[in-house]
This record gives structure tokens, C-alpha cells and sequence, in this order.
């Protein structure tokens, strides 16, 4: 098949990174695969390793602006487009109305990959492609409730693995290195720095955390908010235990010196943060967002707050740290086990590959229940 993955530009989220692993993936398995980006850059762009090609001639600034876009996109006469992220799926309606005008095989597959507020063509432009595919039940079914729209017609294929785990030691030499004891409990959270990731509720739950508690917290990524939630862990006394490190462009080392994952998101359609933690046996606290439910076992790998419950929250930590060690150990187990078997790349992506044979042969995919 030639399949275009189209994303507007490699900044440093989930979605980017799932852009890049899926046209590298699909090209691996001898298809006839490029990355088509709005803008050209990015973080990730480094990362890149098989076709890509910008459709700005320079970086603008501007997501939306992808000059060129129909022509450039059926000049290779693709079978399947694939649109990853909100901006291009406001482009996915316009491109499959085109295929057809043109009389053209191409299937235009959108995705939902992010909670919150979408803009409002997102859905007219969806509702317009040959398909749609969510990463997770929770949100195809908003969809089909809210909005509207026909559950025959949408796929839920979750997020892929990106950081497997590569080593089950734990990094005690960069826990030293971060002032971290032998007995001390650090939470880790990866993520940018945005409102609706909400890092500033885990700093103000950390300001509450008993005397007696040996902690430390972990906080990786960049973004607007990241300097007021610096100054807000210095105004509330936290800042010696509140490490901040950063963008980070493989997490996987603090995840493995790390022992709880904490997560605070508001809006979500399934956090890929969750699923690497626990790949590498970390247990995870979550408030409660969008598809959080489907990113552990509940009780027994992550544990689910509601959105503002502080007490429910550092309840749930405190079991977690007061548990003895074969506790843990088990614990850390099943959730390498979840995280590897439920979000397998090679899974993932044949879940894609047959979704594209389907479509491409007339076929309905349907719904998974």
C-alpha cells in the first residue's frame, strides 16, 4: 500500500511520536510509506528516520497552513491517507471530498487522539473521511453519544508503546545524582507544560504531603506553563524536592530510577505517559480524564481519582508507599505485562495495516465492542 501519515508539525507530544513510529513501521513492513508535515522542524524532527517532506518551504509558525496540501498529496496517488492530530483532521473531510471529485482510490482515515475541546469543523471534517479511529473505547463512544456520530464507522486502536522497557534495573546511580535516598519515594511525570496537563495540581498536592513522608517528584518536559510552575514550587516551599528536568527525549531512564507515576491531566483520550511508566513497573495515580480507565488495571496497576479530590489522591499514594517491597515487586510485574501485551507496537500496527485492507476492499471495518 502507499500510505501518507500527514501531521502538521514534530513538536514533542504522543501524537508526533505516534506519527513517526507508524509511518516507520508501516514503511519496515514493505509499504510505501511517507510522513507529510504542515510544517517543517520540529522537536522530533531529528527522530525521523524513513520519507518525510514538509509542505511549508519554511517554518511560518502557523499549524494550519499547509500550502499545496490536495496536490501534493495526490501527486503520489496514495491509498490511505492517515491524519494524526486536531489540525489535520480539520483537513481530513476536504481531502477524501477531493478523492472522490478526482475519482481517486484513496481512503482518508482520521483519528481522535486528544480530549478537551476540538474546534468545530474537527467534526464535519471527520464525519467526512472514509473512517475514523479513536485510542480508546471511552472516547468513540463520546463521540458516538455527543456527537452524533455512526459507531460502525469507528475503529478504537490504542496508542503504541514507544519507550519499551529496556533494562528492569533500577537506576540507583541517577537517583543518587538527584539527591534521591535508598528509602525515598519519587513520583515521575512526563509531559509538556500545558493548561489543560494541569502539573501545577500535582505541585500543590506535593505541598501537602505529611513531614513524615521521604519524597521526591520528578517533573520532565517543556511548555508555557513549566516557569509558573517553577515559581509556584518555590512560593509553596517545594522546590529542593520538585526537580524539574526538562524536555527529555527518551524518558525511559527516569522511569526506571522512579517508583510512582502521578498524572493530573484534564484532558486526555488516553495518556501515553501511563502506559510507558507502567512498562517499566511503575505503579500510577491518575485524576480522572478521558480514556485514564483504559491505561491500567484498576487496583492493581494504577489507581483512578476524581478530578479535585486531593485526600482520594494522596490516599492512594500513601498505600502505595507503605507497601512492603514483595508488594511492589509483584505489582511491578503485572504492570510490564499490561503495558507490553495490551499496547504492543507490532499489535498496533497490524491493527492499522488490516483496517486499511478493509477499507481499500470496500469492507465496513465495524466497531469493537
Amino acid at each position: 500500500m502507499k500510505i501518507i501519515v500527514l501531521q502538521d508539525h514534530l513538536r514533542s507530544g504522543g501524537t508526533e511520536r505516534h506519527s513517526i513510529l507508524l509511518a516507520r513501521e508501516f514503511a519496515q513492513l514493505g509499504h510505501e510509506a511517507e510522513l507529510v508535515t504542515f510544517r517543517p522542524g520540529g522537536k522530533l524532527a531529528p527522530t525521523v528516520t524513513g520519507r518525510h517532506r514538509a509542505l511549508q518551504p519554511f517554518d511560518t509558525g502557523i499549524d494550519w497552513l499547509a500550502p499545496g496540501l490536495s496536490a501534493s498529496v495526490f501527486r503520489s496517488e496514495p491509498d490511505i491517507v492517515l491524519c494524526m492530530g486536531k489540525t489535520t483532521n480539520c483537513f481530513a473531510g476536504r481531502i477524501q471530498r477531493r478523492a472522490i471529485r478526482r475519482h481517486a482510490s484513496t481512503r482518508v482515515v482520521a483519528t481522535l487522539r486528544a480530549g478537551g475541546v476540538l474546534p468545530g469543523f474537527y467534526y464535519s471534517s471527520v464525519r467526512q473521511a472514509a473512517h475514523l479511529v479513536t485510542n480508546s473505547r471511552e472516547a468513540r463512544d463520546i463521540l458516538v453519544k455527543n456527537h452524533g456520530l455512526d459507531r460502525s464507522r469507528i475503529s478504537v486502536i490504542y496508542n503504541s508503546l514507544v519507550f519499551p522497557e529496556a533494562a528492569p534495573t533500577r537506576d540507583l546511580e541517577l537517583r543518587a545524582r538527584l539527591g534521591a535516598g535508598p528509602k525515598t519515594k519519587v513520583l515521575v511525570s512526563v509531559g509538556m507544560f500545558r493548561p489543560e496537563k494541569n502539573q501545577r495540581a500535582l505541585i500543590e498536592l506535593a505541598a501537602g504531603f505529611p513531614e513524615s513522608w521521604d519524597w521526591q517528584m520528578w517533573m520532565a518536559g517543556e511548555g508555557p506553563q513549566k516557569a509558573a510552575c517553577e515559581r509556584l514550587a518555590s512560593r509553596l516551599g517545594v522546590s529542593g524536592k520538585v526537580i524539574f528536568l526538562g524536555y527529555q527525549p527518551d524518558p525511559a531512564p527516569f522511569y526506571r530510577a522512579a517508583d510512582i507515576a502521578v498524572h493530573a491531566s484534564r484532558e486526555e483520550a488516553l495518556s501515553n505517559f501511563l502506559i510507558e511508566a507502567q512498562a517499566h513497573g511503575l505503579p500510577a495515580v491518575a485524576y480522572r480524564a478521558l480514556g485514564i480507565e483504559e491505561c491500567f488495571v484498576a487496583g492493581e496497576t494504577g489507581w483512578m481519582v476524581e478530578q479535585g479530590d486531593a485526600s482520594g489522591f494522596k490516599k492512594a499514594l500513601a498505600g502505595l508507599m507503605g507497601e512492603p517491597s514483595e508488594e511492589t515487586a509483584r505489582r511491578a510485574d503485572q504492570a510490564r505485562h499490561f503495558a507490553r501485551t495490551s499496547f504492543d507496537p507490532a499489535r498496533q500496527v497490524a491493527a492499522y495495516l488490516s483496517l486499511f485492507e478493509a477499507l481499500l476492499g470496500g469492507q465496513n471495518p465495524g466497531s469493537q465492542p
